[in-house]
């Protein structure tokens, strides 16, 4: 049985059921207070993770597998990520069961769009400065080269992702918006 596995899945569970009961109190209860103490919940499961994954490698004297990498990227992505899905499920359930306004899609073209791309590109960048700080920190806390090799090859996929998005995205569409020309962007 592989802990730390069963701790991502028990984190990102425990964030939807938070996530869901945190909105429900706040919209369809009307209790604001009980809300955001639960939503303040949402923090504990990512310091749930890191301990998880730091008590494996630093006193069970595991050999780091592909979930300990894993589990410091999940960690950088809900910090990096998690207030902008926060948000999002907070405004269409504010829509759906208090009268909220409709949520707004991301943009689709244009300067807008070129933006957006940038913003969640940062974030990204983020996620991967957090996982990076992780898998170092613990890799050099371990200090034990042969059970922490999986934690540097995550490294390189951490950064590998970050620039397949860099490229994938937020320059794909800077290019295509500078190629459409003024006159598109004088539309905007």
């Amino acid at each position: 049985m592989n802990l730390v596995l069963i701790g991502i899945l028990a984190s990102e569970i425990g964030f939807w059921v938070v996530l869901i009961l945190g909105l429900a109190t706040r919209y369809l209860l009307r209790w604001r207070k009980v809300s955001t103490i639960l939503l303040l919940g949402v923090p504990v499961l990512d310091v749930f993770l890191l301990s998880l994954i730091s008590w494996d490698l630093l006193l069970n004297d595991t050999v780091a597998d592909f979930t300990h990498g894993l589990g410091a990227v999940y960690l950088g992505f809900t910090i990096a990520f998690g207030r902008q899905i926060i948000s999002r499920v907070d405004v269409w359930f504010a829509h759906r069961f208090a009268g909220g306004p409709e949520p707004e899609a991301p943009p689709k073209e244009g300067i807008e769009r070129v933006k957006y791309e940038w913003e969640q590109w940062l974030k990204m960048l983020l996620c991967a400065v957090i996982a990076s700080a992780v898998l170092v920190a613990i890799t050099l806390l371990v200090r034990d080269p042969a059970r922490t090799s999986e934690l540097t090859a995550w490294l390189a996929r951490i950064w590998l992702v970050t620039g397949i998005w860099f490229i994938g995205w937020p320059v794909w569409y800077s290019i295509g918006h500078v190629l459409r020309g003024p006159e598109s962007r004088s539309s905007v």
